[in-house]
C-alpha cells in the first residue's frame, strides 16, 4: 500500500496545507488539499474519497475537483462516501447551487462528475481493493475514522481523522501495521485541544494505551502550524521511536 501526503495541517498556512492522503493513487482520505499539489493526470486518478466529518479544511478541495473535471469535460466520475450527517452538510451547506454548483446534478459522462455514497460505522465496505471499516470518533460534529485494509497485501492503515480522546476505534483498529493519528496542539494547551475535539502529544500517549495490539508505526499528523515545532519536540520526549510527524509531499509505504 502506498501513501501520498498531499496535505497533512491542521490549519492552511503558507508552506503547510490541509488534510488529504492518496492511497494506491485513487482513494483519497480526506480533500482538504487536492488540486494545488496534484497535476491534471494525477486528479483523474482519484476515484474515491473518503471523507472523515464535515468541516471545511477536510473538504474545500473537492470542489474544485469537481468544477476541473467539469472544465476539462472528462467522462470522470468520482464517489464521495461519508457517513449520513457528513454528506447533509455537503448537500445542505457546499454543493447547493449557491455556494459552489450542485455536482452531483452535472455530468461529463453518463453518471455525474460527484457522487455520493452513505456508509454505516462498523459496517465493512469494498473500495478499490481495500477493506474499508468506519468509526465513530469524538469530535465536535458528527466524525469517523477509518480503517483501511488492502486485500491483496494484507496490510492495514488507520486514519484517525479529527478526534479528541475517544475509545471504540482503537479496539476496532487492534494490529494495524500503521496509523495516522491527530495531534493539533501542544500540551499546554489541553483544555482548548479537549474543548475543540482535538489531541495533544500527551492525550496522544493515553489514546495509543488503549489499543488492543499496538500498530508499528504511527505518523501524527494535523499539528497546528504556529505550535509544530513545540509539538515536535514533544514527541521526541516521549521517546518512542514508533512515533514521528508526517510529512507533506511524502510517499509512505505501508
Amino acid at each position: 500500500m502506498k501513501l501520498r501526503v498531499l496535505g497533512s495541517s491542521g490549519a492552511e498556512y503558507p508552506g503547510y496545507n490541509p488534510p488529504a492522503f492518496l492511497v494506491n493513487g485513487s482513494l483519497l482520505l480526506d480533500g482538504g488539499t487536492i488540486g494545488t499539489r496534484l497535476t491534471e493526470k494525477e486528479q483523474w486518478g482519484i476515484k474515491n474519497i473518503l471523507i472523515t466529518h464535515s468541516h471545511l479544511d477536510h473538504i474545500k478541495g473537492i470542489p474544485f475537483l469537481a468544477d476541473n473535471i467539469i472544465i476539462k469535460n472528462k467522462k470522470h466520475s468520482v464517489t464521495l462516501y461519508g457517513i449520513p450527517e457528513t454528506l447533509s452538510a455537503l448537500r445542505e451547506n457546499l454543493l447547493n447551487d449557491r455556494i459552489w454548483p450542485d455536482f452531483t446534478k452535472i455530468s461529463a459522462a453518463i453518471e455525474p462528475v460527484i457522487m455520493m455514497k452513505q456508509v454505516t460505522a462498523g459496517r465493512s465496505f469494498s473500495v478499490d481493493g481495500c477493506r474499508i471499516t468506519a468509526c465513530r470518533v469524538n469530535h465536535t460534529v458528527p466524525a469517523v475514522g477509518y480503517i483501511i485494509r488492502e486485500k491483496k497485501s494484507g496490510r492495514a492503515l488507520l486514519y484517525t481523522g479529527d478526534t479528541g480522546p475517544t475509545d471504540r476505534i482503537w479496539r476496532v483498529a487492534g494490529g494495524v501495521d500503521v496509523a495516522i493519528i491527530e495531534v493539533s496542539f501542544p500540551n499546554r494547551m489541553e483544555a482548548l485541544a479537549l474543548k475543540t475535539g482535538h489531541l495533544t502529544v500527551g492525550l496522544l500517549g493515553q489514546e495509543l494505551a488503549k489499543f488492543r495490539s499496538a500498530p508499528g508505526r504511527v505518523l501524527v499528523t494535523h499539528p497546528k502550524p504556529q505550535y509544530i515545532k513545540q509539538i515536535e519536540k514533544e514527541i521526541r520526549g516521549m521517546k518512542d521511536r514508533r512515533i514521528e510527524m508526517i510529512r507533506d509531499g511524502k510517499t509512505y509505504e505501508i
